[in-house]
């Protein structure tokens, strides 16, 4: 599936929907899937990242987390909870093929028994670009003629204002939803937690100081191109 178009004409009116894990917090992905027209409803799913149809979901995974999951069991577990529930499951690896670290005969065993053990099939993604277009062509095609819509009970709309102030503060490590809720209730917008000092931010519960001066540190520290630092996942 490498070589889809990184970018979509905007419609003009919404066709197709995608669900997607409420947990999800890369914003790019979400920002590109509805630039493609997408309309994005946010659930907490039981499985996977991704429902695009009655029949298939797609688990993203980074070359890093897929190789993590690998070493710590969890991969397996997840495509046999994906296989039971969906006809179509989808393990979509993102990441170059220098970004593995793993014996590459472990890799493709790995990719092997996902397909003949679980049915899960297996694409690849180069960046997060690659992948929002990777899945509003998969959301296209599944719901364009057949009409199969994703369902799953209590999703909703995203995103409102309030949906994209707790995403971005939630994307930092060790905050989450609920302490970005938190966060945004305090000081009711995220300039006034930019502006904050350490002891401001102390003020909201679940905050000591070895917190507040990590948040303190992302939304202050002036960015360096060359630094690697991953600080989102």
């Amino acid at each position: 599936m490498r070589g889809i178009n990184k970018h979509f004409p905007a419609r003009s009116i919404v066709e197709f929907s995608i669900i997607v894990d409420k947990r999800e917090r890369n914003i790019a992905i979400l920002e590109g899937l509805e630039e493609s027209g997408i309309n994005v409803m946010m659930a907490q799913l039981p499985v996977a990242d991704y429902v695009v149809s009655d029949r298939m979901c797609v688990e993203r995974k980074t070359v890093t987390d897929f190789e993590k999951s690998i070493m710590d069991n969890r991969l397996f577990d997840q495509l046999e909870r994906m296989s039971a529930a969906f006809k179509k499951p989808i393990l979509l690896i993102e990441g170059e093929d220098s970004d593995f670290m793993l014996n590459k005969n472990v890799i493709i065993g790995t990719i092997i028994a996902s397909f003949a053990d679980f049915n899960v099939q297996v694409v690849r993604s180069h960046d997060e670009h690659e992948t929002a277009a990777m899945l509003a062509k998969l959301a296209e095609r599944e719901q364009d003629h057949t009409r199969r819509e994703p369902r799953v009970l209590g999703s909703k709309r995203a995103h409102s204002t309030q949906d994209w102030q707790v995403l971005i503060l939630a994307s930092m490590p060790g905050v989450g939803p609920k302490l970005a809720k938190s966060l945004i209730k305090h000081f009711k917008s995220i300039r006034s937690i930019v502006l904050a000092d350490k002891d401001e931010l102390q003020e909201v519960d679940k905050i000591g100081k070895k917190k507040a001066e990590h948040i303190h540190k992302i939304l202050n520290a002036v960015f360096e191109e060359q630094e690697e630092e991953l600080i989102m996942e």
